[in-house]
């Protein structure tokens, strides 16, 4: 009986090493075409990857003009093709949107408050911060950027009334690229921009931001 156990434990290890042999000719007899296949296909997708765009080009291409609270933008969409709405300040578009970018050589938008609620959506290169003050005192930051597990956000919403200032952080990139979504639509009457002193009268318990990012 026992010598039968013991066939039976040899010829299941046999079995085994002979399943093992297989698998390993197996991998070995698909050559050339199943290892040239998978680098034709990693040179495919290396050739056919965009290349990255310097902070130049992204303003050249987009046609962006220098804002003047800091960064560069342009006017993309107004709701031209509806009636204006009436405000306590004028009339104004239903919506405008532009594009808004920071670079390395001007990578703070500095603070401001418009009167109109702005929407933002992330649309790549490195992250931004924003830095909310609100009407109470209260001081908010938000990033915008692609790591939402490091709890980075693609949209934000700023209310009108909230002094707002952003900052591109440290990246591969060089810039932080943005669209805003403005309703009602933007106008430069809708806009204050602050002032250091202005904002520390008003502020006092925010010094280190508002030094670092108003004017």
């Amino acid at each position: 009986m026992m010598k039968q156990i013991g066939t039976l434990t040899v010829a299941v290890s046999l079995l085994a090493s002979l399943t093992a042999l297989d698998a390993v000719k197996s991998v070995q007899a698909m050559p050339a075409e199943a290892q040239i296949a998978n680098v034709d296909k990693a040179n495919s997708y290396k050739a056919n990857a965009p290349k990255r765009l310097t902070a130049q080009q992204i303003i050249d291409g987009l046609q962006l003009q220098a804002h003047v609270e800091g960064g560069y933008f342009r006017r993309t969409y107004q709701a031209d093709h509806r009636d204006k709405i009436t405000t306590e300040h004028g009339s104004r578009y239903l919506l405008t949107s532009i594009f808004y970018l920071l670079t390395a050589d001007a990578p703070i938008g500095h603070f401001h408050l418009n009167r109109s609620d702005i929407l933002h959506f992330y649309q790549g290169g490195d992250p931004i911060r924003y830095t909310l003050i609100k009407p109470d005192g209260g001081l908010e930051q938000v990033v915008l950027g692609s790591d939402l597990a490091a709890g980075q956000q693609l949209q934000l919403t700023v209310k009108g009334g909230i002094w707002k200032s952003s900052e591109l952080l440290a990246g591969a990139h060089g810039y932080g690229l943005i669209s805003e979504a403005v309703s009602p639509g933007f106008d430069y009457s809708d806009m204050t921009l602050a002032t250091q002193g202005a904002l520390l009268t008003l502020f006092p318990q925010h010094k280190h931001w508002i030094e670092r990012l108003a004017k």
